[in-house]
């Protein structure tokens, strides 16, 4: 195998852990005005994700450093003409961490329903935008003779990229409504179990024909193996919600994220960005990479590095493996 091969497979299981596990943080962040009924409850939704939602942010900023090392031609027309979308959710994602840190400084209802509608609609909007971008990513895009990208705001606006952003949008909050079952006690627990089984049923209603519409148009033998395991991932996962088991439930949900995403990304590979105007002048791994020893430096680094940002995140997820429930939410909160 290539190297540049190698760092692109290692890139779509960056963002393929990225959005596994910001995915059930996007979908808490939802599920505070979707589920909660009131501000206790809305706490304990936050505390299930405090301890870990910046950590979960670490995949985001490695999968970006990663391609900015590998693959900088890829990096360059990405950021450029995704510039907007991508502008829209670093913001929301600053504020977000803000709004989390900040809700409960002041006990003022003003001050802290304002941090929370920030928190609503700083995962909502990102959980939306993502979708869109990655559709637009493996649908193409204008992207001219010179590897720059040749289009407007306007030419990312398609039904398909829309309908893309609403994939990810209802499947992180159903993948979040399962892990509040899961980490929840109480009646907050019974009524996430209850909501996961309606937005495990609206993201099949949306995902299918997502993901049909990508194999016809771009699949291929293997991105077909992925399209079948996220179909089955999601189904049994919504069985094992109606039974109860929150953990299988929540893994289940887990895997059909991943294989969604990889499916995104086998269908993409060989090219990184495809041109709508030419398929000549599209970005591939192998002409959007950065040059041989750079990418063996890079493959020592990662060789080092990953290994322990995954075990770090895994021993934080097993300190704060316990349920809570709103008897845990001290009343001036």
């Amino acid at each position: 195998m290539n190297l540049h091969d190698f760092w692109f497979l290692l890139i779509a299981f960056l963002w393929t852990g990225y959005f596994f596990l910001e995915g059930f943080d996007f979908g808490i962040g939802v599920l505070t005005k979707l589920l909660a009924r009131d501000r206790t409850e809305r706490r304990v939704l936050i505390n299930t994700i405090g301890p870990v939602w910046d950590g979960n942010e670490v995949w985001l900023i490695t999968a970006a450093g990663a391609t900015f090392a590998a693959f900088p031609d890829w990096y360059a027309t990405l950021f450029s003409g995704f510039y907007l979308p991508l502008l829209a959710i670093l913001v929301c994602l600053i504020v977000r961490g803000v709004a989390f840190e900040y809700r409960h400084k002041r006990p003022e209802d003003r001050w802290q329903r304002n941090w929370e509608h920030a928190i609503f609609w700083c995962s909502l909007l990102p959980a939306f935008l993502w979708g869109a971008i990655f559709a637009n990513l493996v649908h193409g895009v204008p992207i001219g003779r010179d590897g720059n990208y040749a289009g407007g705001l306007a030419d990312l606006i398609t039904p398909y990229a829309l309908l893309g952003g609403a994939v990810t949008l209802v499947l992180f909050t159903f993948h979040g409504a399962v892990f509040a079952a899961l980490k929840t006690s109480g009646d907050i627990r019974t009524r996430a179990r209850r909501h996961a089984t309606g937005l495990g049923l609206a993201t099949v209603v949306v995902t299918v024909p997502f993901l049909v519409w990508t194999q016809s148009a771009s699949g291929n033998a293997r991105s077909l193996v992925a399209v079948v395991i996220a179909v089955l991932a999601l189904a049994v996962a919504l069985v094992m919600n109606r039974r109860g088991r929150e953990g299988w439930a929540f893994g289940l949900s887990g895997v059909a994220i991943a294989a969604a995403v990889a499916m995104l990304f086998l269908a993409l590979f060989p090219d990184v960005m495809p041109s709508s105007l030419d398929p000549k002048w599209s970005l591939t791994a192998a002409n959007a990479a950065s040059s041989p020893y750079t990418l063996k430096i890079m493959t020592w680094v990662g060789a080092i590095m990953m290994p322990l940002i995954m075990a770090y995140q895994a021993w934080t997820y097993w300190v704060f493996r316990k349920r809570i429930g709103t008897r845990h939410i001290p009343a001036a909160h």
